[in-house]
């Protein structure tokens, strides 16, 4: 399988899902692309984030690899699926992740919110960090 490292830690993946991260990326919902526009080029106090990234057996939405920060927006492709996600962050978690998760609704009509408790959460996580430059 594919390996990656991690902010000092190794984690496993399966190279099988390159090529689906590959497409999601390509045919990303409205709300990802939305969100996207905001986290891409270390717009969020200057952190890389990436999206459709690939850790473990999962695709997640967007990863932060300094903050090993997985954000995540749960549309219609996600509804019923509560268990699973709920089973996903868990295993995130114990890989030393932290996940914010938004829904479809949140991205669409309310970004600034999403924006607003991302940057809180970075605020959080890293109190004595100075800002790595760009801010909304």
């Amino acid at each position: 399988g594919g390996v990656r490292l991690m902010r000092k830690k190794i984690i496993q993946y399966s190279p099988k899902l390159k090529m689906i991260a590959r497409e999601l990326r390509k045919s990303s919902t409205v709300s990802e692309r939305r969100l996207w526009r905001y986290l891409r080029r270390k717009q969020i106090q200057g952190y890389r984030f990436h999206r459709q990234f690939l850790i473990s057996v999962y695709i997640v939405d967007f990863y932060c690899p300094d903050l090993k920060l997985v954000i995540e927006i749960d549309g219609i492709c996600h509804a019923g699926k509560q268990e699973y996600d709920l089973y996903q962050e868990k295993k995130l978690e114990k890989l030393g992740l932290k996940v914010l998760g938004f829904t479809d609704e949140e991205v669409k009509n309310g970004i600034e919110g999403v924006l607003c408790r991302i940057e809180e959460w970075i605020m959080e996580y890293t109190p004595l960090a100075p800002q790595k430059g760009g801010s909304l």
